[in-house]
């Protein structure tokens, strides 16, 4: 593959001026995704990914980040430093054309770059926009130069500050309020999870984050490392750590005119059909896109014709699906184009039809090459694919029962659930519940209109250990599914859903906290595609209620939903001795009233989004808590049971 220029020939003409950059801070959503904590981390990510196409251009090896006390971050790297001469058309220097001018980089059709990834190249200066001031400080040419800004615009001119000798761009910025209104305060295990993830894509390459906020007895700031010299094999590595693997990691690249494709993949034992990851450019394809599409392809036709011609399948046997083959396959797909087309702004489907073949011939090459090579391991291989294909023969039936022909028959609907007269999704809701007695005030609280109550009956089966045969002959579990109306597996679809606000209601109690954990699991492992929609939401009952002692009347004066609040309420209030506190040990103990105006009414309740802001994390966190292995789950829980409180998947 192609690389970018050397410093002496990367100059002013490589930068190209396609537009603007006013619109941005009127609509920051269009180039963020959001104004909130996303949004917010997403900028911290943009300057990033301009160091990284520095090191996928060859010129950058390290990239670190620090996290400032203010909230506002430094990212240095050692790459060649932005071009500081005068830009032919612009008559500024460059670096200010790049901070001030949306559409202006080194990937517009320069040789600036021929791979990167970014926000289509107006990352930093949509960092700019949005920002109330950035500091860029350019090493290059000899000479250590400084420019600065405020709210977008140039408030200090490109100036010499110094000599150096080494050559990279460093970049500080603090996030203005007045559009982050929600926060500007950074979590540091979003960006550590994010640059974890960056370091297994780009082998060798170094990411240092630095925590100034958090200090140590002694005063020093809290640091992390991020390098992988294995790459992508280790990226599999981690997302199987903890799990019974049937192979060692199986690697194999390509590369033809259109690009390059790594894929590194290795089978457990683990009942898990979502742990395949693509990325292209560095970029998380969530949606996947024709590179995935090749893979899926390449991955199923190899192991049948594998599988047939070796007699592990019969000839009376079906084919193996894609789910088969995929089951307990944790994969990585990178590929690295000159010219990614992604669909839609968050790019996260690659559109790329060329893209298609390079990954199908590569994975089937590789593939058929290490099944040959490896008799032992493949015939596990196969033998984990074909017991999938047997349990899902064996769940159609049961697959079957919870598909609903319409979603006006009502009667294939479970028995327990107390549907809404609304047909509506967008408009719906549902509140899964544990147990009749919480049940019964949930339906007697409820607006029968748009809100549905579904009760179950104990805790439910744990899905990360059972496969997809045992969890659908659960009652439980069917009944969910059913009242859900998406389906599951190869029949899933998101737009049959029932409802889009799919409620999981529990005791706030340990039994309460597990059955949560069993149905995030639930919804994690079977219907993630519902998560990254937004419609898993977890209510927030109250704790406490505070009556006046010696009344009779059994009006609670104020609720209180955490431990941490009582202390603080108790500290301050100076009448605090006049009230009785009731701890709620369950939804039962709350009437109907009760239940509606804290938990359930929607102008005064509290609910919990659940989302997945890192997949690879959650994959390992759903494995080590609800998996096979106990050691894990040990080490899991006593490493963060002092400081976790709701972990949020």
């Amino acid at each position: 593959m192609s690389v970018a220029k050397g410093s002496e020939t990367y100059s002013g003409e490589d930068i190209q001026v396609l537009e603007g950059l006013e619109a941005v801070r009127k609509r920051p959503g269009m180039y963020i995704g959001s104004t909130g904590p996303r949004g917010l981390h997403h900028l911290v990510y943009e300057v990033v990914d301009n160091s990284v196409d520095e090191a996928l251009a060859g010129y950058c090896d390290k990239i670190e980040v620090w996290i400032h006390p203010d909230n506002s971050v430094t990212v240095a790297d050692n790459g060649r430093g932005i071009p500081i001469d005068k830009h032919p058309k612009e008559k500024i220097p460059t670096v200010e054309v790049v901070l001030t001018i949306l559409h202006a980089g080194g990937k517009f059709g320069g040789d600036g770059y021929k791979v990167s990834g970014g926000l289509h190249g107006v990352g930093v200066s949509v960092v700019n926009a949005l920002s109330s001031r950035v500091e860029v400080c350019v090493c290059r040419d000899g000479g250590e130069h400084m420019i600065t800004f405020n709210h977008g615009k140039t408030e200090q001119k490109l100036h010499r500050i110094g000599s150096a000798k080494h050559t990279g761009t460093k970049v500080t910025f603090w996030p203005d309020p007045e559009i982050f209104t929600e926060t500007t305060e950074f979590d540091y295990s979003t960006l550590a999870n994010r640059f974890r993830e960056m370091a297994f894509l780009n082998k060798g390459l170094k990411i240092v984050l630095h925590d100034e906020r958090d200090l140590d007895s002694e005063g020093n700031e809290h640091i992390e490392t991020f390098q992988a010299a294995g790459g992508i094999v280790d990226f599999v590595k981690y997302l199987n750590d903890g799990k019974e693997t049937l192979n060692k990691p199986i690697y194999f690249e390509a590369e033809n005119n259109d690009g390059t494709v790594e894929v590194a993949l290795q089978w457990s034992s683990s009942y898990s059909t979502n742990s395949v990851m693509a990325f292209a450019n560095n970029i998380n394809t969530h949606e996947g896109g024709t590179h995935m599409d090749g893979f899926k392809q390449a991955i199923t036709r190899t192991l049948n014709d594998y599988a047939r011609s070796k007699g592990l399948l019969k000839e009376k046997d079906a084919n193996l699906s894609g789910e088969d083959a995929r089951e307990g396959l944790a994969a990585i797909i990178s590929v690295k184009l000159h010219d990614p087309q992604f669909e839609g702004q968050t790019k996260t489907k690659l559109g790329n039809t060329e893209i298609r073949p390079l990954v199908q011939n590569a994975v089937t090459r590789g593939l058929a090459e290490y099944l040959e090579e490896n008799p032992t391991p493949a015939k596990r291989i196969v033998g984990k694919a074909t017991q999938a294909l047997k349990a899902r023969e064996a769940a159609r039936k049961a697959r079957e029962m919870t598909r609903r022909k319409n979603v006006m028959d009502s009667f294939a609907l479970p028995g327990k659930l107390a549907d809404c007269s609304s047909k509506d999704a967008s408009m719906s809701e549902i509140f899964i519940v544990e147990g009749d007695s919480a049940g019964g005030s949930a339906k007697q609280a409820r607006d029968r209109k748009f809100q549905a109550i579904l009760p179950l009956r104990g805790k439910i089966l744990n899905v990360e250990r059972a496969g997809l045969h045992r969890s659908l002959s659960s009652e439980t579990i069917s009944s969910l599914i059913t009242a859900i109306g998406t389906n599951i597996g190869e029949d899933f679809d998101a737009d049959k859903a029932r409802y889009h606000r799919i409620i999981i209601m529990t005791d706030a109690d340990v039994d309460g906290a597990h059955i949560r954990c069993l149905l995030l699991t639930f919804f994690y492992r079977y219907m993630p595609e519902l998560i990254n929609l937004g419609y898993i939401y977890i209510a927030q009952p109250p704790l406490y209620g505070l009556k006046k002692k010696n009344s009779r009347s059994p009006k609670i004066e104020r609720y209180i939903y955490n431990d941490e609040a009582l202390k603080a309420y108790l500290a301050e209030a100076p009448d605090a001795d006049k009230f009785d506190i009731q701890r709620y040990k369950g939804l039962g103990e709350m009437d109907p009233e009760q239940l509606w105006e804290t938990t359930m009414e929607p102008t005064n309740r509290t609910l919990l989004r659940v989302n997945i802001e890192d997949a690879a994390q959650a994959e390992r966190v759903v494995s080590e808590l609800m998996g096979d292995q106990v050691e894990p789950r040990k080490e899991f829980i006593q490493k963060h049971a002092k400081d976790v409180r709701f972990l949020d998947i």
